[in-house]
């Protein structure tokens, strides 16, 4: 079997760079050895699939070189993939700023992209499983499950090391070390953390507890709810900062976002001296998290009026509600991971056609590369625009 390209893997980016290479005239398969094509669409957002942000630009993306994303994300842009979905007559919403999902169910998206493949003349494979990519003079050479396979142009859109169950695989690293390719450390990220001891034991007592907070470590600040979990921390605040957080680095979460709770204690003090912190609390947060504080964190004034509290003990009180310190024993890993940080560098690869200099028979896309979003549809996004990138080139 002889192909101009063949894209390895029938997720987002792989579909999307299908379908482009198809219209432009190309005879293009796509292999997975999956049974279903775009299974981690389908769960994402809750099974919405947040499928875009309105506002992506290159500064909501993580990676070792910043400017690599810059041409492609340029080219392809939000409003074009909105343009796309339309077209196919999906209805979405958006539920946060900037973040679109679909009013139904992520198997639209899926649907629009397997249809736009065949429409472009595209074969999909699946279940078809690959042993062996080589390159034979100026092609490129796949053995498979079934049966030998040549093509132009190969192109990895294998994804990272997030969600196993889904079918995630390291085998587009081990493709990009076989060629010479520098593949950087992998980590989970967009992930929940867990925590220890009896931090553990009272996020378990709050489960299911949401509660808005700025959230910041090594100089990134989120403004985003967090989720008490029965293992730890989860919800949007905490899966942006786990992007950046290293084992051993503490979260700084401020629970009063926009307040400044040793001026707001202090003014209650004064307007309401009656008044216990108790309910001053409970105006503030959900009740089973307000109990909770005055759980953790005791003291002899507690069934006193707000009036019999002292700067200090105001203070120490304000910096526990500013400056809540926690430091996390880990994240949930793989298992949970949305996304993986690190992966094959973009040093080699060309930002316009994601070709690997000095072999442009090989190409890299999506998530695979070393090119990360923040939560939010950065990431999806990433993946159509190196997908059409790379499909208009090949």
């Amino acid at each position: 079997m002889v192909y101009d390209v063949v894209v390895i893997g029938a997720g987002a980016a792989g579909l999307m760079c299908a379908a482009q290479a198809g219209y432009a005239g190309r005879r293009v398969l796509v292999v997975d050895h999956a049974n279903k094509a775009g299974k981690k669409i389908l769960m994402s957002g809750g099974g919405r699939c947040n499928f875009t942000n309105l506002g992506t630009t290159s500064q909501h993306f993580y990676s070792e070189n910043p400017y690599f994303c810059i041409s492609a994300l340029k080219r392809y842009r939000p409003e074009h993939f909105v343009s796309l979905v339309e077209r196919h007559g999906v209805e979405y919403v958006e539920k946060a700023p900037g973040q679109l999902f679909c009013a139904n169910s992520a198997k639209e998206i899926v649907s629009v992209l397997l249809t736009e493949c065949e429409w472009a003349g595209v074969e999909v494979a699946l279940s078809t499983s690959i042993s062996k990519v080589e390159r034979v003079g100026d092609s490129m050479r796949l053995a498979t499950s079934m049966g030998n396979i040549d093509a132009g142009t190969v192109v990895v859109a294998t994804g990272g090391l997030s969600i196993p169950t889904m079918g995630a695989t390291g085998f587009g690293y081990d493709i990009a070390r076989q060629f010479g390719l520098d593949v950087l450390p992998t980590r989970p990220g967009l992930v929940p953390f867990t925590l220890s001891d009896s931090w553990k034991e009272r996020a378990a007592a709050l489960s299911g507890v949401s509660v808005p907070c700025v959230v910041s470590c090594k100089e990134r600040r989120f403004i985003e709810p967090m989720l008490f979990t029965h293992r730890g921390l989860s919800g949007p605040s905490m899966l942006q900062i786990s992007s950046v957080w290293q084992p051993g680095d503490a979260l700084n979460i401020n629970l009063l976002p926009g307040e400044h709770a040793a001026d707001t204690l202090r003014h209650a003090r004064q307007t309401t001296p009656k008044r216990q912190l108790s309910t001053w609390l409970g105006e503030r947060f959900p009740k089973r998290f307000a109990n909770a504080l005055l759980e953790w964190y005791p003291d002899n004034t507690l069934a006193s009026p707000i009036a019999e509290y002292s700067n200090d003990a105001l203070d120490i009180w304000a910096q526990r509600l500013n400056q809540w310190q926690l430091k996390p024993s880990g994240t949930e890993g793989w298992r949970t991971a949305e996304v993986t940080m690190g992966g094959i560098s973009t040093e080699s690869i060309s930002s316009k056609t994601f070709e690997v200099k000095d072999l442009p028979q090989l190409r890299f896309i999506g998530e695979v590369l070393d090119v990360t979003g923040e939560l939010g549809g950065y990431n999806f996004q990433w993946a159509w625009a190196s997908g059409v990138a790379c499909g208009q080139a090949c």
